[in-house]
């Protein structure tokens, strides 16, 4: 599959830029490749650098306010410095790695609603840098997140929205400023005691963390509050594991722990 954006790049008449992606669908710790096709213009032009940078919109807590903001968080060079002379093409292959924690946009094969991650060219010329339009692409689950999303919808859990928290979790090593939150509605066996389950995976490249938040429902005298159960997913195990099993398990014990049911 191939994906182009063909955009005017610095002002009228300037050098225009075309990306190709091989294929926009990929994974965490993966690759996506591609072409950067710089275009003169109607001029000759002094190209200052060309980059790529993954960006995606992130919820911001300031105070008691909050915010949504697009973040980037991974940024690669492809060209240095060269002269681009009127009506010239100046192509550029790339092989851009995707963060091992980058938000997934897709799940159960279907795009996740409230979540986009999107890959912008970044043509700087004559000391002006044009930010550019996003390339979206799709970042499927990892095969043991995905077997860990499907283990939570055999237990009848239902999707209900995902967003980018900016900020660190508590105890987690974590290589970019925020964390992706997978919200669920739980059914009827956690119902009384849990409004909505909270799943966050921190990937690394030979295993994950997993960060579950249960947000607790709240009486007519209580309030209620979140908690959270973490444990940690072998990518070389993780098939060896009844996971529907496992989790219940975890959300019970934290659920008598925590007073929830």
């Amino acid at each position: 599959m191939v994906f182009k954006k063909l955009r005017q790049a610095m002002g009228i008449g300037g050098p225009s830029i075309e990306t190709t992606l091989h294929d926009p669908n990929t994974a965490p710790g993966r690759v996506v490749t591609g072409e950067i096709t710089i275009i003169g213009g109607q001029f000759n032009s002094d190209i200052k650098a060309v980059n790529l940078a993954l960006r995606t919109k992130v919820e911001v807590e300031s105070g008691d306010n909050e915010y949504t903001s697009n973040l980037e968080y991974s940024k690669m060079p492809v060209a240095g410095g060269f002269s681009l002379q009127e009506g010239a093409r100046h192509s550029i292959p790339f092989q851009f790695p995707i963060p091992w924690e980058a938000p997934l946009t897709h799940m159960y094969g279907h795009p996740l609603h409230g979540t986009t991650v999107g890959l912008a060219t970044e043509l700087e010329v004559a000391g002006a840098l044009d930010p550019g339009d996003l390339d979206p692409i799709a970042v499927h689950p990892l095969p043991a997140q995905e077997r860990i999303l499907a283990a939570f919808s055999n237990l009848g859990f239902q999707f209900r929205n995902a967003d980018c928290e900016k900020g660190r979790i508590w105890g987690v090593h974590q290589e970019l400023p925020f964390y992706q939150e997978i919200e669920f509605y739980p059914p009827g066996q956690y119902a009384r005691g849990i409004k909505q389950l909270e799943v966050t995976f921190v990937s690394y490249p030979q295993s994950m963390e997993v960060v579950l938040e249960l947000d607790k429902r709240g009486g007519v005298f209580t309030e209620g509050h979140d908690a959270f159960s973490r444990f940690t997913v072998d990518y070389g195990t993780v098939d060896h594991t009844d996971w529907e099993r496992q989790l219940d398990g975890l959300l019970q014990d934290a659920g008598r722990r925590r007073g929830f049911f």
